[in-house]
């Protein structure tokens, strides 16, 4: 697959320029244009006394708003670097819609990976779980303080689904210049089986791959993560919400708990 725009989640938060440099380094590798996007909705006026009091309020508000933008355009801008080409996309919007929106002109989407005790003080930041279910492309999950992929070791998490089609088809761009790739599942035999085509078709492409299965129960998310240590892996590639996310919720599952901890890279789709 070629990029030829990638779109970066913007923030005040601290991980937000490292996540801003991998993604202009991704920009340059494949010669695309990196877009930038921040959002914030303009808060409704409270406790007016009139119709002049709520004017002001509403004007005081977006100044406060547009002041948050523009910073966030400051810390794409310093990150962003020379040599691509850079689009930014503001808006007095929820984030999380705003960069739904801006997807549909996007081959890549990149988003902070985001804990429940991460912060969002500012309200700029986007939980990348929304953004997986809605955007309707391949989203790059990036953990704090990695400001780099080369993607030379890239685990596939194999579960045969249409999930997982998509983030292989998704992550071609990456895996046909890879070193290894690893075509992992966990399970029965049936699903080796799988994995072996999938390696094969990733051969045909190119790509240097082979095939294991995990002795730990279909769905064990623990042990993909300690496959990808092992191996020294710094790109996943995987389905997400296989299941409900209502299910995820309540019972906990592989994609919330790698949206939540993966200490590498994650490529996913829906």
């Amino acid at each position: 697959m070629h990029y030829a725009n990638i779109l970066v989640s913007v923030d005040l938060d601290g991980p937000a320029p490292d996540r801003i440099r991998l993604a202009a380094g991704l920009a340059h590798r494949f010669e695309a244009t990196l877009t930038g996007a921040a959002a914030h909705p303009v808060p409704v006026p409270i406790l007016v006394h009139d119709v002049y009091d709520a004017t002001i309020q509403e004007k005081e508000n977006e100044r406060v708003v547009h002041g948050l933008l523009e910073r966030a355009h400051a810390v794409f801008a310093g990150n962003a670097g020379e040599g691509i080409r850079t689009d930014w996309r503001p808006a007095f919007a929820g984030p999380i819609t705003h960069l739904v929106e801006q997807a549909r002109a996007a081959d890549l989407v990149v988003v902070g990976r985001r804990g429940p005790d991460d912060d969002n003080a500012d309200g700029l930041g986007v939980p990348p779980g929304p953004v997986l279910m809605e955007a309707g492309r391949p989203v790059l999950v990036v953990p704090p303080g990695i400001e780099h992929l080369k993607a030379a070791r890239i685990v596939v998490a194999w579960k045969d689904g249409p999930e997982a089609r998509r983030a292989v088809s998704g992550a071609l761009g990456f895996i046909r210049h890879a070193d290894q790739v690893f075509v992992v599942t966990a399970g029965d035999g049936a699903r080796f089986e799988g994995a072996e085509d999938v390696a094969g078709h990733l051969a045909r492409h190119g790509a240097s791959a082979t095939t294991h299965l995990l002795k730990a129960a279909a769905g064990d998310g623990d042990a993909v993560l300690r496959f990808a240590r092992e191996h020294e892996a710094d790109l996943m590639v995987m389905g997400g919400y296989g299941h409900s996310r209502l299910r995820e919720w309540a019972f906990g599952g592989v994609t919330r708990e790698i949206l939540q901890t993966a200490p590498v890279c994650c490529l996913m789709c829906h």
